[in-house]
């Protein structure tokens, strides 16, 4: 029986919102309970078909859509979004599991990224180069790539498709977005405020389904010029490749594995309390979550003793609940796969400060881990663990703790807390990592870049460079009659 205060979630085509062809439905369940509380409308072919066949007409309109206008009806979607955002915050913990406050923090940071490429909309600038004869003028100019097909995940329900929406629509280009499956209601609002802010029929639509018969139909097709995926490293490459089998462009970011160094002269308790808040954020379901927390081996003891303190006060329960400062894990099927790695760790040498467990047998709760002593043959040492655990291990030298960071393919954030410039300087050139941040958390503005390198894939979603790639650069030259 589905919940009347969580709305069934349809598809999103050419400007209707409308059920499946086949009139398929996928149930949602809230993560707090495990209950069913809404069905999703799912794409088939035909369905595909119909969005391909929008999208492709869409672009027609909107590319040659002044970006002033297009500036204009971002601007009021941002503003919608604003409005609703209460509303769409208790959809989103009801559906994904994060505290109501989080929820809210989230559609309001939405928000902030609209404005943001509404306003890089209008500075798509491109050149003027100097002649080597008279009467030649010489430009480069910008255009929009053309339909993009966008695949986010359920961590981040709207902060994963406002990106990858809000830069394509702000180039001139239409979108698929293929959002995701277990959390459907909130992207669908955040795709209602740009319908309900006049954007044209067909710029934007929104399809649900089995994740990889989509991908695997939309990415080949000719009408589609360019992908973006958030996801696991392996569905990331796998992607990646079968848009280099068909010359497409693609943003990919992918998994990581946070180094979290805190040095001896740092402030340890400003360490502790920052990194806490972010270890366990959303449950620890964060591509940037801190995961390896690396710390001088004269303040280790100190460092452990007070993050498993801080670990043990937090609040774990259903976000909808006033106080809570963790909610369940969005699926069930990540209690046995962090159980899994615990275990591994301790029977690797690692030693159990709190947590470990399941919390209850109704939802998905589990409990605010810390390992201490860590080594580096455990699996979660090697392994993105998506979840609430914290895994420490000490160090003696820059070097070796630098080494240690850059041990895994990963790189896409990195933490960092020291009294030392020189130490700053260092560890921002050479951990190799898309973003570092040092003695505070400052990722994931709307205005600076986000992205990663090694296997957590290429390309930025933030700052002035993320709307490049949703761009081409043409020449055009033109001599005087």
């Amino acid at each position: 029986m589905t919940d009347k205060k969580y709305p069934d979630t349809q598809l999103f085509i050419d400007g209707t919102w409308r059920g499946g062809v086949e009139g398929k439905t996928i149930a949602v369940l809230d993560p707090a309970t495990g209950e069913e509380i809404g069905r999703l409308a799912h794409a088939t072919k035909a369905d595909l078909d119909a969005a391909l066949d929008a999208v492709d007409r869409g672009f027609k309109v909107w590319s040659v859509t002044s970006a002033y206008e297009r500036s204009k009806v971002m601007r009021k979607a941002g503003d919608l979004l604003r409005e609703r955002a209460g509303a769409i915050a208790e959809t989103m913990t009801r559906e994904q599991g994060k505290p109501l406050a989080e929820a809210k923090g989230e559609v309001l940071a939405a928000a902030d990224v609209i404005d943001w490429f509404a306003e890089e909309a209008r500075r798509t600038y491109g050149q003027i180069i100097p002649a080597r004869a008279p009467g030649v003028t010489q430009m480069a100019i910008k255009l929009p790539v053309g339909p993009v097909a966008a695949f986010t995940p359920w961590n981040f329900p709207i902060n994963q498709v406002v990106r990858k929406l809000s830069a394509a629509v702000a180039a001139g280009c239409s979108i698929i977005v293929k959002a995701p499956e277990e959390t459907p209601a909130s992207p669908a609002e955040l795709i209602r405020c740009f319908v309900d802010a006049g954007i044209p029929a067909g710029v934007v639509n929104l399809v649900y389904g089995v994740p990889a018969e989509i991908s695997e139909y939309l990415i080949p097709h000719p009408v589609i010029q360019k992908i973006s995926f958030t996801g696991s490293t392996p569905v990331g490459k796998q992607l990646a490749a079968l848009a280099a089998q068909h010359m497409k462009l693609s943003t990919m970011e992918l998994g990581g594995h946070a180094p979290a160094i805190i040095f001896a002269d740092a402030n340890l308790e400003k360490a502790v309390k920052v990194m806490a808040g972010s270890k366990f954020r959303n449950a620890g379901q964060v591509c940037v979550s801190p995961t390896r927390f690396l710390v001088q081996d004269s303040v280790y003891d100190k460092v452990v003793s007070a993050f498993t303190e801080a670990s043990k006060a937090i609040k774990v329960g259903n976000g909808m609940e006033e106080g809570v400062q963790m909610g369940p894990l969005a699926n069930e099927r990540r209690i046995p796969a962090l159980e899994a790695l615990i275990n591994d760790a301790i029977e690797h040498g690692a030693e159990l400060k709190t947590g470990g467990r399941r919390i209850g047998n109704k939802g998905n709760f589990f409990e605010p881990t810390v390992l201490s002593n860590v080594p580096t043959q455990a699996r979660i040492m090697n392994e993105e663990p998506f979840g609430p655990v914290a895994v420490f291990s000490p160090f003696s030298t820059l070097d070796d703790v630098i080494n240690e960071a850059n041990r895994l393919p990963f790189g896409l954030a990195s933490y960092a807390f020291t009294g030392s410039a020189d130490t700053a300087q260092q560890l921002g050139t050479r951990i190799e990592a898309g973003m570092t941040t040092i003695n505070h958390n400052g990722l994931a503005l709307p205005e600076v870049p986000f992205g990663g390198i090694k296997d957590s894939g290429y390309g930025t979603e933030g700052g002035s460079e993320a709307i490049n790639a949703y761009l081409v650069t043409k020449f055009v030259t033109q001599m005087s009659a």
